[in-house]
């Protein structure tokens, strides 16, 4: 991987060349809420907020998109109307939630919706400060080494810029002019005490050792049915995590006509309508059982299967349960209470 190096003052320049690749997107805030926006410049982006409301996932994986129209003769896919974005400004949790979705959606079984807003996408991620909500360092997502064409370290004076892929080398050489490969012993002391500074800036406490040992001994604690009877089922979480990924397939069909739609929407295993079957029977009723069944995919079933948590440790939960149940509540409440029988 390439490491270079630029001038702050050389990044509008840039912006502005890597847009004959494709459309400019980045963080924008309005009114308090910060959300991935079409962009002109670099002027109009908010690099200092900590995260957006809705993770980046939503440009890989729409809240809602039809998949193809269909009459008495057959179908017909919607594909290849798909405009080639850049996402700038992305920080290392979302690049590891991004990460998380490849594997669910490009790996065992390729989606090709998925896969051709992934290939017309380019991921520019950026350095950043962590707040009171931020649990990436517990995740060991606080930094990232793939998933991105290039990655922006702001060093105060200049950038420290990796570049991740093909793609990133190409925008890279749009204006080789603004990058330089000089690299010297300041600039590895400066990264070094960067990194130690970021990690000292990490304010919530969260410990995650063990936690796939710690959901299977709490499988029956009574936490879950008091976290339960708190839990609106509202589905917030879902919609905010980048990792999340249920959803829904329904045929949209014009009246009197045999022609229509197959729409596929975002769907969360919070509602009580997830689980129903043919026969109307639902196999998690119990709010308890929903909410249990979410953190020990996040907590537990992934890290079995993967390796590692689906939670990044991004804090939009933290921030936008009405409630207070959250990755950190919620394991904390686990090694506290004592385990059902």
């Amino acid at each position: 991987m390439m490491i270079l190096k630029m001038k702050k003052e050389d990044l509008p320049a840039f912006l502005e060349s890597a847009k004959e690749w494709g459309e400019l997107w980045g963080p924008t805030t309005k009114d308090g809420k910060t959300s991935y926006a079409k962009v002109d410049s670099l002027s109009q982006m908010d690099l200092k907020a900590t995260r957006t409301v809705i993770p980046p996932k939503k440009f890989l994986y729409p809240p809602r998109f039809t998949m193809f129209d269909f009459d008495e003769e057959g179908f017909v896919e919607r594909t290849g109307d798909v405009p080639k974005r850049i996402l700038f400004g992305l920080h290392p949790c979302d690049v590891h939630g991004i990460l998380i979705m490849d594997k669910l959606f490009l790996e065992t079984y390729k989606d090709p919706y998925y896969a051709e807003r992934r290939e017309k996408t380019l991921l520019l991620g950026h350095s950043c400060i962590p707040d009171d909500k931020c649990m990436c360092f517990a995740t060991n997502t606080d930094f990232v080494a793939e998933g991105f064409d290039l990655f922006f370290t702001d060093l105060k004076m200049f950038y420290l810029v990796w570049v991740g892929s093909s793609k990133g080398h190409d925008l890279v050489r749009m204006r080789a002019d603004l990058f330089s490969r000089n690299l010297d012993k300041n600039d590895i002391l400066n990264y070094t005490e960067y990194r130690k500074w970021k990690t000292a800036q990490f304010k919530a406490k969260i410990d995650l050792t063990g936690m796939p040992d710690i959901f299977e001994l709490g499988y029956n604690s009574p936490i879950w049915d008091e976290l339960g009877e708190k839990c609106l089922s509202c589905g917030q979480c879902s919609m905010v995590c980048p990792t999340c990924n249920c959803y829904n397939v329904v045929d949209e069909v014009d009246l009197g006509t045999a022609e229509g739609t197959r729409d596929r929407f975002w769907d969360s295993c919070m509602f009580r309508e997830y689980s129903v079957v043919a026969g109307g029977h639902n196999f998690r009723d119990k709010r308890a059982d929903r909410l249990r069944l979410w953190y020990t995919h996040k907590l537990q079933a992934f890290i079995g299967e993967f390796g590692k948590p689906a939670c990044v440790g991004c804090g939009r939960c933290v921030a936008t349960c009405p409630v207070d149940i959250n990755v950190a509540t919620v394991s904390t409440a686990l090694k506290e209470q004592e385990v059902g029988k």
